[in-house]
């Protein structure tokens, strides 16, 4: 078993809920929460489109897939989760550890291009709950999405309660949502009975085919591959004992967590199945694949309560799995490739990336394909649910690493068992995706074969790899990953002596600790160089040509600190810049040879930085001398 957590899964949050110091019943609360935020992966509109699909088409006959689809995501989910606790990996960081940099860059690019797949459906669900209930166009809701980063941004900055908080109380308008919906459309309970009876899908009339058709499209919506990413990490937010007893009470706390969440989820596409059967199917609409379908229909069978409870779901599911799309992301990054870029800034291009096939499919193709689009989401997201699934069982299987809480032989058959038909479903899935453009288009013949069929044969073989790899080098994985190195021996400690040191000033309150901090560094042998930045219009467009009233003023407070720490026995100078205040101190501090510089923080957070930058952090990134950042009092 590797105990290493140097390079923790969101280190920010990273042990930040204690269960420990709790007992009883505050103890297994302390634990649940995980799996919520997991949980709402499997409520996004690519789901809603499936269950609409099926429940229209077939009635209550595939309530029995959706049941077998909850079944496998908590058997992996428990995987996945018993992952993080034991090995203190995410999957991401053991796929790192398991296989080669080049192999770990494209499992990282599937995993993306599965993350924004997820986005696309979920910005296209929101787009359309938001036409539903303010009667927007398509295009202003989804270009309204891009929003939800800031919402993101001040969540993140909240910590992961009040995260979990907001992912709960969305699941909880949804399951409300969809609790009057079913009494206001009346399930025959007995037919719902008779839906968990399996069905035959293997049958040669056209029938058994699109219901095989539309069981795969719920498989695949269901067990979405970055949940599995996103398990594993957020295990390690709460703290736990890493003995053998503190391991087992972890994971059986974990597994109701799990339990509790995805029936949850199993209840809500129940809902929408069972709300298309009984809606649509009884009453003779077998072929509403359309969320707007299901809208129009809701209202026109039930009244305007129904729908507006309807739309309200659909905002909260997407909203809430953009969120959880955004951890993921950030998890799968650091994790394969070790890259780490602010959350904001990651969830800005992902959103972007999803954006824009939405924004082109809705000018060239209209807003009736949008659900088209969310039927292709689902399709590449297919595509990388084996990369996630295969080294999970890889991983957990092994008890070398994983010692006494490697997987028994039962629960290995059944994870490889689902695990074949995962894979082997989807991989129908594409296979006639790929034979429905080739019948549809003859014209696209051409460029199906040589970009389209290329491309799918690349990923089946990576697939093949990442299956035998951890089978035939059953040892050689590398040693859990340390991104910042190993720590060496500390000898003797010289003090360092600073000769020419830069002070920013901006004639508020904190000036004087600035001033006071630099002199305990360098003394009265130092010099020590006051730097001004004119940010004025005129400022940035004529630089050290402007001397408009501000440019003048500034200059005459600047150079009263100087004599005033002249006074004082100090070698001062005066240096003002103009423009971006990062990239002027930094000329300056180059120009002038400065070797240690001290800036006071100007307490910005979260919104602020957006609108005002962060100058102190661009400023340690232009320049290679020590910065001391001196916080107002």
């Amino acid at each position: 078993m590797s105990n290493n957590n140097t390079n923790h899964s969101l280190g920010n949050v990273h042990g930040s809920v204690d269960p420990e110091s709790k007992t009883g019943w505050k103890k297994i609360m302390a634990f649940l929460g995980p799996a919520y935020l997991v949980s709402v992966g499997y409520m996004d509109p690519g789901n809603w489109a499936t269950d609409l699909a099926g429940g229209s088409a077939f009635g209550y006959k595939l309530i029995w897939v959706l049941f077998a689809s909850n079944l496998i995501a908590l058997l992996l989910q428990s995987l996945a989760a018993r992952l993080g606790i034991v090995r203190g990996l995410d999957l991401a960081q053991a796929s790192k550890n398991a296989y080669p940099r080049f192999v770990n860059f494209w499992l990282y690019i599937l995993a993306q291009i599965a993350i924004i797949a997820c986005d696309l459906a979920e910005i296209i669900g929101m787009a359309i709950g938001l036409k539903l209930l303010f009667h927007l166009p398509l295009i202003w809701g989804v270009s309204l999405t891009i929003t939800d980063t800031v919402l993101m941004l001040w969540l993140m900055n909240k910590g992961m309660r009040k995260l979990e908080g907001f992912i709960i109380s969305m699941i909880f308008i949804i399951g409300i949502s969809f609790l009057v919906e079913m009494f206001i459309v009346g399930p025959d309970i007995v037919d719902v009975a008779k839906g968990f009876i399996p069905s035959n899908l293997f049958g040669q009339d056209k029938v058994s085919q699109q219901m095989l058709y539309i069981a795969i499209g719920i498989i695949g919506a269901t067990v979405m591959p970055h949940n599995l990413y996103l398990h594993s990490s957020l295990v390690q937010t709460r703290k736990i004992t890493r003995t053998e007893e503190g391991f087992k009470s972890a994971i059986k706390f974990n597994l109701f967590d799990t339990v509790i969440a995805l029936n949850l989820a199993f209840f809500v596409n129940a809902a929408i199945l069972i709300l298309a059967a009984t809606a649509f199917f009884k009453n003779g609409y077998f072929q509403v694949a359309e969320i707007q379908d299901a809208y129009k229909l809701l209202e026109h069978i039930f009244g305007k309560i129904a729908p507006v409870l309807f739309a309200v779901a659909l905002i909260a599911s997407g909203q809430s799995s953009t969120i959880t799309g955004t951890l993921a992301g950030q998890i799968i990054m650091e994790g394969h490739i070790n890259l780490r870029i602010e959350p904001w800034l990651r969830r800005l291009l992902t959103r972007v990336l999803a954006i824009v096939p939405a924004v082109f499919t809705i000018i060239y193709f209209g807003e009736d394909a949008l659900g088209s689009l969310i039927i292709l989401s689902q399709v590449v997201l297919s595509l990388q649910l084996g990369f996630a699934v295969i080294p999970l069982i890889h991983f957990t299987s092994d008890k070398k690493r994983m010692g006494n809480f490697a997987i028994s032989l039962k629960v290995k058959i059944l994870a490889w068992a689902s695990a074949i038909l995962i894979v082997g479903l989807n991989a129908k899935l594409v296979y006639d995706q790929i034979g429905d453009w080739l019948s549809g288009n003859k014209n696209a013949d051409i460029y199906i074969y040589v970009f389209v069929v290329p491309i799918v044969i690349a990923i089946a073989l990576l697939l093949l790899y990442v299956f035998l790899r951890p089978m035939l080098f059953k040892h050689a994985d590398k040693p859990a990953y340390v991104p910042h190195g190993i720590a060496g021996a500390i000898t003797e400690l010289d003090a360092v002596t600073y000769k020419h040191l830069a002070i920013t000033i901006d004639f508020s309150k904190n000036d004087n600790d600035c001033l006071r901090h630099a002199i305990m560094q360098g003394g009265k042998q130092a010099t020590y160089t006051l730097i001004h930045v004119v940010e004025t219009a005129g400022a940035r467009y004529y630089g050290g040509q402007v001397l408009d009233n501000e440019t003048q003023s500034d200059a005459d407070n600047l150079d009263k600190y100087v004599q005033a720490m002249k006074k004082l026995g100090y070698k001062a100078e005066a240096e003002i810049g103009y423009g971006s205040p990062a990239t002027a101190i930094a000329d300056i501090v180059n120009k002038n040879g400065v070797d240690f510089i001290v800036m006071g923080s100007h307490g910005h957070k979260a919104l602020k930085d957006l609108i005002f930058g962060t100058t102190v952090n661009s400023v340690r990134h232009m320049v290679n001398v020590p910065v001391l950042i001196v916080k107002p009092q």
